[in-house]
């Protein structure tokens, strides 16, 4: 098991730390001599003090075809939630490229955007194609491909560069999820996550059995809350809210403390 140093980044609306990654973009060298080479996912913790870009994001097929990169399916665990705060999930209903286009820029697909309000403990999937965007006042977990394919739709006034034909080539029509809190266990095709609680002891034995171990094989064990000690072959670890374990294919931990923690596996 490891603890690894995040990489912050600053952006107009807040910051991003890249809890693990071996992405060029955010590439821990740790992480991938560790776990000895690519790394499928990027975990991060998102935190806002003013509204995202509209943005969406390509899928494979779209991704390799416009960048040579993968593609970018996401989720989002909201840690901390300002009173009302929302973000953007979606559109109000379905628009075709004109539409969306002379929308914004006449500066009125505002309008056009579904709005939701969000709480700590809420959870949302983002498939490639969803139109999305962070509100402010937001602490979120965020756990996607290996990528770093954004495209923006609309920016809020900012004098930042747009790729309105880019996003409007790859928005796919979603039929928006309900959202609300996290039902303690998630799985698309890309990675899983499950919820684990507990207030005393707990024995975790990570998956990857029987087969040769590859670095899809880790797993992510995020702290949401609580303090204790990891032990693992002789060997323990002090972990707290906001750190991120990386585990070994079939390690088993002893875990001692008030702990929440959410499990990340790659699909």
């Amino acid at each position: 098991m490891y603890k690894f140093n995040p990489i912050e980044s600053t952006k107009v609306w807040g910051r991003e730390l890249w809890l693990a990654s071996t992405h060029r973009d955010g590439l821990q060298k740790e992480l991938l001599d560790v776990v000895g080479g690519d790394y499928p996912l990027i975990v991060k913790v998102i935190e806002t003090h003013d509204i995202l870009s509209v943005q969406v994001h390509p899928d494979n097929a779209m991704a390799s075809l416009y960048e040579h990169d993968r593609g970018k399916y996401e989720c989002w665990y909201v840690l901390e939630a300002e009173p009302d705060a929302k973000l953007v999930y979606g559109t109000k209903g379905i628009f075709t490229p004109s539409e969306i286009r002379k929308a914004v820029k006449d500066g009125t697909f505002e309008e056009c955007l579904n709005y939701v309000n969000v709480k700590a403990g809420d959870f949302l999937y983002i498939p490639a194609g969803c139109v999305h965007a962070l509100g402010a006042g937001l602490k979120v977990l965020e756990v996607q491909q290996s990528s770093n394919v954004t495209y923006r739709l609309y920016d809020w006034g900012r004098d930042r560069e747009l790729h309105l034909e880019k996003a409007l080539a790859v928005i796919k029509p979603h039929t928006i999820r309900p959202v609300g809190k996290f039902l303690g266990v998630f799985s698309c095709p890309y990675f899983s996550l499950e919820d684990i609680s507990f207030d005393d002891s707990y024995e975790f034995e990570a998956d990857g059995a029987g087969r040769v171990p590859s670095p899809k094989d880790w797993t992510a064990l995020y702290v949401v809350s609580g303090s204790g000690k990891a032990t693992s072959e002789g060997s323990s670890l002090e972990i707290k809210e906001g750190e991120l374990l990386m585990v070994r294919p079939s390690e088993t931990i002893t875990f001692e403390g008030d702990l929440h923690l959410i499990k990340i596996m790659c699909g």
